[in-house]
């Protein structure tokens, strides 16, 4: 089968579908983060109403677990991300697609159904604690094995396709971001905005098992799912045709798809990780310094030009959350229209390195408290200017090496492929979470 034969993506409904499925992928832990609030509300309130009379020990756990739950959160996060993103590169032949992307989503909303159950319960501190690391850990493990997933199942398919999932991983954070300011100015309590969050990616993530399972359905996607080799479970028609065909003259059976399996059967992942060393690490690098120095370092500036009015309380909130949001989501989804430059130019690994000039920039501006650097960016325009570039440039980049990662091996490796692009770009999360430390402290 040859591209042109191809049938059409009908009213571009694969491409929905994928966006749907990267909407889901990111959209349930963006929503846990912006509920941050809420769960250490839970540690540093009482469980239950009323109860003020508190041991010395009971409130040195409080205190405890209030002020290390952010930390503890994103170790719980990223090193079961990192893991599991590893493992699914190697495991991903072995266990069925279905198995892999429907069974992920189905316990990722069996945690968050649960999430919005226990908002209505009382629970003493310390359970509470342990279960919602718990959930942390639950989420991104089967997270990463969707994740992995999804990119190796886009990877097979043409390179704009990884677009849409980029593209609706980063509304995820948007729409996130975006809700957290509708909290801030309905003044609504904490426990009802937590438990419209929960509900809200509970819809989503179910929205998201619908369009999988309607994927095969497509011609568009069957058609490349079958050229690659792959044969979804249920083809129960093709595989009376196959049997029918053993008896035909050898001349009228297609050869390639014997080929085609054998080659699946060795596919080296060491070997294809040679042939796209060099967008795995762009992609890694591009998330090391934007985790790097967003949040930890860009939630701590302050704002020069307001004078404790409204914009001290939404500052922060829109000029640094939902404008990255924003702004990395038009990067992500202009690689659906231009895709500059190719995945074999040396222009695209010089602009991921010159990414890295963000970090002294943000550092200059008016972080605080500081110790040691000057502020020769204080005025609010310098960061919501640098943010902005900041912003776009990780959306476009970061989508555009996840789209090229795949295309640059034979179309049997493309799934493998997309699975070591994920893994890269989970690394990448993990060693910007581990520098913020350093770039905080340097400040």
């Amino acid at each position: 089968m040859t591209a042109i034969n191809a049938p059409q993506d009908k009213y571009n409904a694969v491409w929905i579908i994928f966006f749907i499925l990267g909407l889901g992928t990111l959209l349930p832990w963006n929503f846990f983060m912006t509920a941050t609030m809420y769960f250490t509300s839970r540690l540093k309130d009482p469980a239950i109403e009323g109860s003020v009379n508190l041991t010395v020990v009971e409130a040195d756990t409080r205190n405890v677990l209030e002020s290390k739950f952010n930390n503890v959160m994103t170790l719980c996060a990223m090193v079961p991300l990192l893991i599991f993103t590893c493992l699914n590169s190697f495991i991903h032949q072995r266990i069925h697609q279905n198995v892999r992307i429907a069974g992920s989503l189905s316990v990722i909303l069996l945690v968050f159904l649960l999430t919005a159950v226990l908002v209505k319960v009382d629970m003493s501190p310390l359970p509470f604690f342990c279960l919602t690391m718990i959930k942390i850990i639950c989420i991104n493990s089967f997270g990463a094995v969707l994740q992995g997933s999804l990119f190796g199942l886009a990877g097979m398919l043409p390179a704009s396709y990884t677009a849409p999932i980029m593209s609706g991983q980063g509304l995820a954070g948007t729409f996130a971001a975006f809700s957290m300011i509708c909290a801030l100015a309905s003044g609504s309590a904490l426990q009802d905005s937590a438990f419209g969050y929960f509900i809200t990616a509970c819809v989503v993530v179910f929205l998201a098992i619908l369009s999988y399972f309607a994927l095969p359905r497509m011609d568009f996607f069957q058609y490349y799912l079958e050229s690659n080799g792959s044969r979804p479970a249920g083809r129960n028609e093709e595989n009376k045709m196959d049997l029918l065909e053993k008896d035909s003259p050898a001349q009228n059976r297609p050869e390639v798809s014997l080929t085609e399996e054998e080659t699946r059967s060795n596919i080296s992942v060491f070997a294809i990780f040679k042939r796209i060393w060099v967008m795995a690490l762009s992609v890694c690098f591009v998330f090391t310094i934007t985790i790097g120095t967003f949040p930890a370092v860009t939630v701590d500036v302050r704002s020069t030009v307001a004078d404790g009015g409204a914009w001290d309380k939404y500052f922060i909130p829109v000029s640094c959350f939902l404008l990255f949001n924003v702004m990395d989501w038009a990067g992500r989804s202009l690689t659906a229209l231009c895709m500059w430059p190719g995945k074999d130019s040396i222009i695209l690994p010089v602009m991921v390195g010159l990414r890295v000039v963000f970090v002294p920039l943000f550092m200059l501006c008016n972080v605080q408290p500081r110790n040691y650097l000057p502020v020769p960016f204080a005025h609010d325009a310098w960061y919501i200017l640098f943010m902005i570039f900041f912003s776009f440039s990780n959306g476009y980049l970061a989508s555009l090496c996840m789209c090229f990662g795949p295309k640059k091996v034979a179309q049997h490796e493309a799934e493998t492929a997309g699975a070591i692009m994920a893994f890269f770009l989970s690394l990448g999360l993990a060693l910007g979470a581990a520098l913020s430390f350093v770039f905080r402290i340097i400040i």
